[in-house]
């Protein structure tokens, strides 16, 4: 008796629809191997050992956020989450590798519970000698000459998280529930824009959550979760709501502010007065201090990034390297920078469509645009894009994210490695943003064949990708 022809597709098909499992678990192994292997590459050849592993973990990250588009949510999600906790689980009991800022955090906790405003003292000021510890105290950057630069929604993290415990395993857990919290609302928007759930992966084995909040603890945790929150309560039709928990986020790290305008209606009162209240509200419990209370914000660390040179700031510092250093060109510079992404959020604000994709493409351009302009010298200040390879995806923003890693930086290496292992800032961020220039114009260039589909408010195309 004759088969029907197409029985050989029957029987490939269970095989073929198995393939994307497959990879998706090929994908998970080499993730937790080359996670596992970062520390000891690190110890050995210092920035560049963890550059290279973390780059690799995050390229298994985009082909994974790629394989499980064709899968199913049941099969994928549960692989996804545990992988993603088993690597968390080990990096919260790892010591900091890459930063001691949540040394800062645990110490500014106490000195709160102690009853002293944090914004007062440099940790190693007199007036706190009996606050010193081995754990803690010697382990503080900049602690001879800079009081606190966090804002106050961070402060009161600080004092909560230190009443659990004054450590940094519980500080990590902090800030490990707040991106439970950014996983919970990055899943709910998600289904909200219609996208497959599974896209998680996109965040959940990004290298730069795993080691700048699992294994660093930075506080851009809790400003991305409060972000993630707004984001919910503003593009499901409560603004207000969603302001006020945007301009908490912005109280914690105050890149989050720059989100408020999506959500804005052109000439609406109450967004803006609801955002001035909660910023003087936070802001009075420390008011003790005067204007110190905006910490070494104002008090150094402009200096220090470079922000008041250009130096550092690698559009100009790529100007001035091909045309040489002109009279006003650090002032034009801003005056440009500023307009620019002002020009994006007008352009935001004023929408006459409110379509809930169309208004995250627009924060992510926002947020990529004040990276560009602003130039970060430090890995962790990329986080805050991180949900958005989530939620909009595409080159420019996996670019930008991706190429965080070549910022990493620890002077006490500069002594131990080979000369030639030793980059140079510029020629980092120069691949960091040189990629993301590519990536936009790569973006340009398709987005030319992906006109027809804009109209469709959960087209992949409404974002830069």
């Amino acid at each position: 008796m004759n088969r029907p022809v197409d029985t050989v597709e029957h029987v490939l098909a269970p095989k073929r629809a198995c393939l994307p499992d497959v990879w998706l678990w090929l994908l998970a192994a080499m993730l937790v191997v080359l996670t596992l292997a970062i520390p000891s590459s690190f110890r050995a050849w210092g920035d560049v050992g963890y550059m290279a592993l973390a780059l690799a973990t995050g390229l298994v990250a985009v082909t994974a956020t790629v394989v499980v588009e064709r899968m199913s949510a049941g099969r994928a999600l549960w692989l996804i989450i545990a992988v993603a906790v088993v690597l968390r689980g080990v990096l919260l009991f790892s010591e900091p590798l890459l930063s001691t800022d949540i040394y800062r955090y645990v110490w500014d906790g106490r000195v709160q519970a102690a009853g002293i405003n944090p914004y007062r003292y440099f940790p190693a000021d007199e007036a706190l000698r009996s606050l010193r510890d081995t754990e803690i105290f010697p382990h503080i950057n900049r602690a001879d000459y800079a009081v606190t630069i966090y804002p106050p929604v961070a402060q009161m993290f600080f004092l909560a998280v230190t009443r659990v415990g004054e450590t940094v395993t519980v500080m990590k857990l902090g800030l490990l529930a707040c991106e439970g919290v950014t996983v919970t609302f990055l899943f709910l928007l998600l289904r909200r824009v219609g996208r497959p759930v599974t896209r998680l992966v996109a965040y959940l084995w990004h290298p730069l959550p795993l080691w700048e909040i699992a294994n660093s603890g930075h506080v851009d945790a809790l400003m991305i979760a409060l972000l993630t929150v707004g984001l919910w309560f503003g593009l499901t039709g409560r603004p207000l709501q969603g302001a006020n928990s945007i301009a908490l986020g912005a109280l914690a790290k105050p890149v989050a502010v720059l989100a408020l305008p999506v959500l804005w209606r052109p000439w609406d009162w109450k967004l803006p007065l609801i955002v001035m209240a909660t910023v003087m509200v936070c802001y009075l419990p420390y008011l003790s201090v005067g204007w110190g209370v905006f910490g070494f914000l104002t008090q150094g660390y402009v200096t220090e990034e470079g922000l008041n040179s250009g130096d550092r700031i690698w559009p100009l510092a790529a100007w001035r390297w091909i045309f040489g250093a002109l009279q006003w060109d650090l002032a034009g510079y801003f005056a440009v920078g500023i307009l620019s992404i002002a020009g994006l959020a007008f352009h935001a604000a004023f929408r006459s469509q409110r379509l809930t994709a169309r208004q995250l493409a627009d924060i992510n351009n926002l947020l990529l645009a004040y990276l560009f302009v602003v130039s970060p010298n430090y890995p962790w200040y990329f986080l805050v894009a991180t949900p958005f390879v989530v939620l909009v995806g595409g080159a420019p923003v996996w670019a930008m994210t991706l190429g965080a890693v070549f910022l990493q930086r620890e002077a006490e290496w500069t002594q131990l490695l080979p000369q030639f292992l030793l980059v140079p800032e510029f020629v980092r961020k120069s691949m960091l943003y040189g990629a993301f220039l590519a990536a936009c114009a790569y973006w340009l260039w398709h987005s030319r064949f992906d006109e027809p589909h804009a109209a469709n408010p959960r087209s992949d195309t409404l974002g830069p990708h």
